[in-house]
Parts: structure tokens; sequence; C-alpha cells
């Protein structure tokens, strides 16, 4: 795949500029988080080799093989928040699609808050998700509506893991691989489908080594990117070993005079397991090549 930058003086910036603009492009005196959270269903085809007794497995294969069983699932519905408080004010980013794991493509529909990007009503940006790329639509003043911006996540500090607004799900998954620190935390209730609870602590450097061909890319960028390594976790697995719910903890550090770090609580809820998802990407002629202003 060849994926296009656009002329913005770096593919970090005009990131910023186009994605989460008070989440990533944190101003001054944005420090802290709180956690996300949503509902999910109990739909969705049977895994191919059966139920799993995941709770009797051990904590750390469990999640090892989260990306794997999802990747056997194949698709499902989404959705997605991702929180940070700013001056004292919780921003929150909303999303909500469809992805496929095996293609680890997706799209999803993102709704920035009122008060993310300085106005009082913004269209939903649409986000089309495959491997090593980020295409988005409605985001980035002087982008014709008809045309989409194609981000290399590769080149991204975060790898995606936050500009978009939105955690890939394949990366979030991947994430679990190798992890430390992991717990088995119970049993509990997901909008009627019974969970399996772990905590514990994701390594980017290690999770990146540990990812299929398609994600190692994106992690590679993030691990080298973010301020911290350790990346705190809540992951919810059905008894099949699908992931339903896990809720990462990011850590970046701002830039700027005032620089701090800045914790970033990414939530993804998997649900209606076997739903079709079709992504057609854009063609080179409806990407758009020139500058993106901020605004």
């Amino acid at each position: 795949m060849v994926v296009q930058q656009y002329r913005d003086g770096g593919g970090a910036r005009a990131a910023r500029a186009l994605a989460v603009a008070g989440v990533i492009a944190v101003t001054a005196g944005c420090v802290g988080a709180g956690g996300g959270s949503g509902g999910g269903d109990g739909g969705g085809g049977s895994h191919a080799s059966g139920q799993r007794a995941v709770a009797a497995e051990r904590p750390l294969d469990t999640l090892d093989r989260a990306a794997d069983v999802l990747a056997e699932a194949g698709g499902a519905e989404a959705r997605t928040s991702m929180e940070t408080a700013a001056g004292g004010t919780r921003v929150t980013i909303r999303g909500q699609g469809t992805y496929d794991f095996r293609t680890q493509t997706g799209r999803l529909k993102v709704v920035l808050p009122t008060d993310a990007a300085g106005a009082d009503d913004h269209r939903p940006i649409t986000e089309l998700l495959a491997p090593g790329a980020l295409y988005m639509k409605n985001r980035g003043a002087g982008v014709p509506d008809d045309k989409w911006v194609l981000i290399d996540t590769t080149t991204l500090k975060d790898g995606n893991l936050l500009t978009g607004g939105v955690t890939d799900p394949m990366a979030a998954a991947e994430l679990l691989r190798d992890a430390g620190d992991v717990t088995y935390v119970g049993k509990s209730d997901l909008a009627g489908v019974t969970v399996h609870h772990y905590r514990g602590v994701a390594d980017l450097n290690r999770a990146a080594r540990a990812a299929s061909p398609q994600s190692r890319g994106a992690l590679s960028a993030a691990a080298k990117g973010f301020s911290r390594d350790a990346v705190p976790f809540d992951a919810y697995l059905d008894d099949e070993g699908r992931l339903r719910k896990v809720r990462h903890r990011f850590t970046f550090a701002t830039e700027g005079r005032e620089a701090a770090e800045v914790t970033v609580v990414s939530t993804l809820l998997l649900y209606g397991f076997g739903a079709p998802v079709t992504v057609t990407l854009p063609d080179e002629d409806d990407i758009y090549t020139g500058e993106i202003r901020q605004g």
C-alpha cells in the first residue's frame, strides 16, 4: 500500500491539527484523565474451536491470544471513547462503526465534543482504518468536502493509538500481547454477557515485537513516541476468549513552554461478532494533498 502524506510540515503536527484537537494537541494546563465506559451486546457467531475455559488458563496466555481469537472471529461492531481532562473539564471523543479483524480494516464515525475544536457544532468525522493508514473525511479546515486526508500511521509518534480520536481496534488487542503484572480480577456481566476481567500493564516495546506484521509498524512508532512504555489496562473477555471491552491509560508528554505529562483513557467495546464489514478505500484521486489549516 502506498500511503501519501499531505503537505503540512510534518506528519505528527498535521495529525494533531486534523484529529483530536484538544486531546493530542493539548493546551497548557491539560493534565489528568478519567475513565470511559459503554455497553455491548451478546450477539455474534461462535468461535471455531468452541467455548474456552478462559478463567482456568493463565491470564498471560489468555491475553496473548486475544488478537488471534478476534482475527478468527472476523467482523464485529465497535464503540469507542477517548477521554482526557483540560483545565478541569473532561473532553470525550466518541466513535461507532464496524471492524474486520481478519483484514484489519474498519469504518468508524467519530464525534467531537462541542468544546474540542472551539465550535458548537461539528460534522461527524468518517474514519477508515487500514494497516499503516488512517483515512479521515470531514476533518481539517480547507479540505474539500469530497476529499479524504490520508495519514501514514507508521510515521506518527503515537502510532495512531490516539491521533484519530480512536484507538485502532486491532492495535488495542495487540497491546495485550506479552503484558506484565497481569491478574485475574473475576467474572462480571457486560450487557448480558459473562466476561472475565483481567488487569495488567502493557509494554509498548514488547507488544510491538510480538504484534502481527500488519500492526508492527504503527506500534513500533508508538513505542518510540510515548513518554512511558507502560500502559495500564483493564480487559474483559467472554467465555470464548473474545475481547469484549478494553480500557487503556496512555501517557504522553506535551511540548511547548509548559510541557506536562498527559493521560488519555481510551475504551473499546466490541459486540455483534460476525457482523459484515465492508470497507472501500478511497482512490488516489480522492486523497487531498494540499495544506491543512488549523481550525
